[in-house]
């Protein structure tokens, strides 16, 4: 199996405007070809487009607009893990040897339509995902005797760290008593508990270990990959306060990388909520159940950005085929030292968790230098 790593990325801002998908599209991947001008265009043998817009043949529209013809070209939707998704699939064409270098790029309108899920018609008016949000957070606070206030810091850490993000949407800090008094949308969740759908793009160039050389002084190499879909729908979940696929996904890619969690320095998780970051944290094992609070509250008394540097998707913004692979470029940027004012001390070991739908599906990425 060919060695994959990946050696160009870029991140257009996060915002509320908005501007049409072809748009974000050419302007992400724009963005990268004059980040990396060594990269020839030629080479790029495949172009994969991360998205849950209903337009059509986005792929092949996004190589005419930059001047790729490739080999492989075809767009891929799973909703909130479209982009972590589609970087897998880059890397099997790679691995596989079926394309040399792959361009992944991720875009989402505001308006996207793929907030929600109609097919789940047994779920009546219940369709939006702060329905099995707020039945997530009130299982882990009853199950673990976690507070409102305790699931506040996640939104407090998180929008405190995007500050330190150019390209996040969030441009304010707030309080935990802001958290508990912004807007009550159930009964166990706020406002400020959510990430926020916006319009964003995300590019990234994965290459086979021949071309990395060639490319790139530092490419950042991808050592393990898990996925996992228990369902579509949330009510097939094993609990409510706790994230099956996450598990077992984080699993497969440790095993895969051989590696250890205890080795990961840095971390990307996927927090649509707020109580999604402790969950998740529990379900990879960083903490045993229950006591993912525990490691939020210490990173932010600290003002350690180990968990979620870029604000996470609370405090950056949620265009979700851009999320999983923004994401993962911040892994990149904390490996290769160049993520500035939130740069983790030193990292070797990077993690991705990037999932679906009540976690019915997950997607953990292992990275390294």
């Amino acid at each position: 199996m060919n060695r994959v790593g990946i050696v160009g990325y870029a991140n257009t801002p996060f915002t509320k405007e908005e501007q049409k998908i072809e748009s974000i599209l050419h302007n992400s991947a724009n963005q990268l070809f004059k980040n990396n001008l060594k990269i020839d265009k030629k080479l790029i043998d495949s172009v994969l487009v991360s998205t849950n817009n209903n337009s059509k043949y986005l792929s092949a529209i996004l190589s005419e607009m930059v001047g790729i013809q490739p080999k492989i070209a075809h767009s891929i939707e799973s909703l909130c893990n479209s982009g972590t998704n589609s970087i897998v699939s880059a890397f099997s064409y790679i691995s596989s040897g079926l394309a040399e270098m792959v361009l992944v790029t991720g875009a989402e309108r505001v308006d996207s339509p793929g907030q929600i899920l109609e097919w789940d018609n047994s779920r009546g008016e219940f369709k939006h995902p702060i329905f099995w949000a707020s039945m997530f957070s009130k299982s882990y606070k009853q199950e673990f005797n976690i507070s409102e206030e305790d699931l506040a810091i996640v939104s407090v850490k998180n929008h405190k760290q995007a500050q330190k993000n150019p390209n996040a949407l969030s441009k304010k800090t707030y309080t935990v008593d802001d958290v508990i008094n912004s807007k009550k949308l159930t009964e166990d969740l706020r406002l400020l508990d959510c990430s926020r759908p916006c319009s964003g793009g995300a590019s990234i160039l994965l290459a086979s270990e021949q071309l990395c050389k060639k490319i790139s002084d530092n490419p950042i190499w991808i050592s393990g990959i898990g996925q996992k879909t228990t369902s579509a729908g949330f009510t097939k979940n094993e609990s409510l306060f706790s994230m099956t696929s996450t598990k077992q996904a984080g699993d497969t890619a440790l095993k895969m990388a051989n590696k250890n969690i205890s080795e990961v320095d840095v971390a990307e998780i996927h927090d649509a909520f707020s109580v999604c970051e402790p969950m998740a944290l529990d379900a990879l094992g960083f903490t045993k159940p229950g006591e993912g609070m525990n490691l939020i509250k210490k990173l932010h008394d600290t003002d350690n950005f180990m968990i979620n540097p870029r604000g996470g998707l609370i405090g950056c913004g949620h265009p979700l085929g851009a999320t999983g692979i923004s994401q993962t470029i911040e892994i990149v940027k904390q490996l290769q030292q160049s993520a500035e004012d939130r740069q983790v001390n030193n990292p070797k070991l990077g993690l991705v968790h990037n999932m679906s739908a009540a976690a019915t599906s997950s997607t953990v990425l292992v990275l390294e230098k």
